[in-house]
């Protein structure tokens, strides 16, 4: 590590200090990291290998150190919350903890808990390689893997997620739902702690989006923003909609229900849906009409 440079935990716990309503404003010192090398970003898509995650991480590294280079106001931030550290893993939980710690949930404790689940879990690992995968083949938008990390708030409250469902399973549920609030708070995303979500998840702009308690969400589902996986009011136990694998729902959509959205289906922007939906079909409007 370069003089002059901040360990990765130290960097943490620098990022939320001091007291009171201002506590959450500070973020990692603003150290001047010396002049990084320019790396050449290997070619899109990955090789097909049993090692997608030290792959990706290879990609996210390579794109810091280029914006690094591109941006000298970014390279401190990128240093601190990618260049430092030596896995993916660590990274995520690093910056995790400064997107949600607050006066209460501090950055050192939610860095620790978060490396400690993913650690613990390697299908969460799986888990968030491919739903960097998914951004990036799905997503115009995205430029990079490393811009979806920092930048993709719906990628990281998926992530926030995941750990908060470990902490329901294991009956620590006050900290769950803890989690689940500064996640509603800071992304503006509320997913229960006990909702099941699969890998390959897109959660694009992400604004709005909510999963109840007893909703299933398969793998390669792409959600766009303002998005309802709710209940009817009128029952309890399990209440909430059943999402097949890669099912495509539309800006706005409302499925209410323990209705289930056949693998493949489209659900079209703004509809209100509460029957089943058959797989590889399209619904538009209000179902039933």
């Amino acid at each position: 590590m370069p003089a002059g440079q901040p360990h990765a935990h130290e960097a943490a716990a620098a990022a939320c200090v001091g007291s009171g309503a201002n506590h959450s404003n500070h973020r990692v010192p603003a150290h001047s990291p010396p002049p990084l090398p320019a790396e050449v970003v290997p070619a899109y898509p990955p090789p097909e290998s049993e090692d997608d995650e030290t792959w990706v991480w290879t990609q996210i590294k390579a794109e810091a150190r280029r914006d690094a280079d591109a941006e000298p106001a970014l390279a401190s931030f990128l240093y601190a919350t990618v260049l430092s550290h030596p896995s993916l893993p660590r990274s995520l939980s690093f910056h995790l903890a400064n997107k949600l710690c607050s006066s209460t949930l501090l950055s050192t404790l939610l860095y620790d808990l978060f490396l400690a689940t993913l650690t613990a879990h390697p299908s969460l690992r799986a888990a968030v390689v491919a739903d960097l995968l998914a951004a990036h083949s799905r997503d115009p938008a995205c430029v990079g893997f490393s811009h979806c990390l920092l930048n993709y708030k719906g990628f990281l409250a998926i992530q926030a997620h995941r750990v908060a469902h470990v902490l329901w399973a294991q009956q620590r549920r006050p900290l769950a739902l803890a989690l689940q609030s500064r996640v509603a708070d800071v992304f503006a995303v509320d997913i229960h702690p006990a909702a099941v979500v699969g890998k390959g998840i897109l959660l694009d702009h992400a604004t709005g989006v909510v999963i109840g308690e007893t909703a299933v969400v398969g793998d390669n589902v792409s959600i766009l923003h303002h998005v309802t996986l709710g209940g009817t009011g009128k029952a309890v136990g399990d209440r909430h909609p059943k999402i097949g694998d890669g099912v495509l729902i539309g800006a706005g959509a409302t499925i209410l229900g323990n209705v289930k959205i056949g693998a493949g289906a489209k659900i079209g922007a703004g509809s209100v849906v509460l029957i089943d939906v058959p797989a590889r079909s399209t619904a538009v409007g209000t179902l039933p009409g």
